[in-house]
């Protein structure tokens, strides 16, 4: 069943710039499929990420690293069937956007071209500016991610909280001025403390999506899987809203009793044939097969 929230207007990037200037929270969600996309959008969140995360909640893999752009056009496709009112961002993985700048600006068309996005998201500070800009100038918004970049992993050694000196923090802040420069409509700031996080969003006019990032940006972002609890342990910054992976291990153990103590299926679960066509069927068939034991 429809509600006004799914049956509303199409988010757009100006929908979260609205919101900033109007000082209300804009809320942001993973999803990878056709069914949880449906939910989030009639949920009413305004944006929707296809995240590289992809990589780890869904595809198994230990880092981002792995995914390909194939895997995230793929599942791009899917939310995008699904999702109808929220903003939708596709998230470029490793490798498709760092290498060439004409490479890049393809690549982020093939998210609005052959999946539907209405967005690309990458991870870089000012070093990116340049493929930013030529990704905005050929047409497709691009949301900035700075701070703890999972894509860096090796070279920032690890899932570490960056911007926790001054010199480290200044650098983070002058990134987020560069990328907004260079046209990104929103910047995610990831894994950075709290004070840098409401510094940074209160020097850039465009809005911030905080993860693990503390109260003071103009939104949050969760991957789907931490806030249902099926997938864990959660990070820190993570708060639970629902513990799924446990009512899947309850509902799976149920099943799997029933089946084999034969209490499922039962006789409603399933159809039959009329007796005139089973009695034409058997005389054709000849004796059951004899089973030893």
């Amino acid at each position: 069943m429809s509600t006004p929230a799914r049956t509303g207007a199409k988010a757009t990037v100006l929908t979260l710039q609205q919101k900033k200037e109007r000082g209300q929270r804009i809320s942001v969600l993973t999803a990878y499929d056709f069914p949880t996309a449906c939910a989030l959008d009639e949920a009413g969140v305004d944006a929707i990420l296809v995240g590289d995360s992809l990589a780890m909640v869904v595809l198994g893999h230990e880092t981002t690293l792995e995914v390909t752009m194939d895997e995230m056009l793929h599942h791009a496709r899917a939310v995008s069937r699904g999702a109808k009112r929220a903003l939708l961002v596709g998230d470029m993985p490793f490798m498709s956007y760092q290498a060439d700048v004409a490479e890049a600006v393809r690549n982020a068309g093939r998210f609005l071209k052959e999946a539907g996005m209405d967005a690309v998201k990458l991870e870089g500070g000012r070093e990116l500016a340049d493929t930013v800009h030529a990704i905005v100038r050929a047409g497709i918004p691009v949301q900035g991610h700075i701070g703890l970049q999972p894509q860096s992993v090796r070279r920032q050694g690890g899932y570490r909280v960056q911007g926790r000196t001054a010199e480290t923090a200044r650098a983070l802040v002058d990134d987020a001025r560069v990328l907004e420069a260079a046209g990104c409509f929103s910047l995610v700031l990831e894994g950075v403390p709290a004070q840098v996080a409401a510094a940074i969003t209160e020097r850039v006019r465009v809005p911030t999506i905080g993860i693990g990032a503390g109260s003071g940006t103009d939104g949050q972002v969760l991957v789907i899987h931490d806030l249902l609890g099926l997938h864990e342990p959660p990070p820190r910054f993570v708060r639970q809203y629902a513990r799924l992976g446990e009512e899947i291990v309850t509902a799976a153990q149920a099943y799997r009793a029933d089946v084999e103590a034969g209490r499922f299926p039962a006789p409603e679960h399933a159809t039959s044939m009329s007796e005139a066509e089973w009695g034409a069927l058997t005389a054709t068939l000849g004796p059951p097969v004899a089973h030893e034991g």
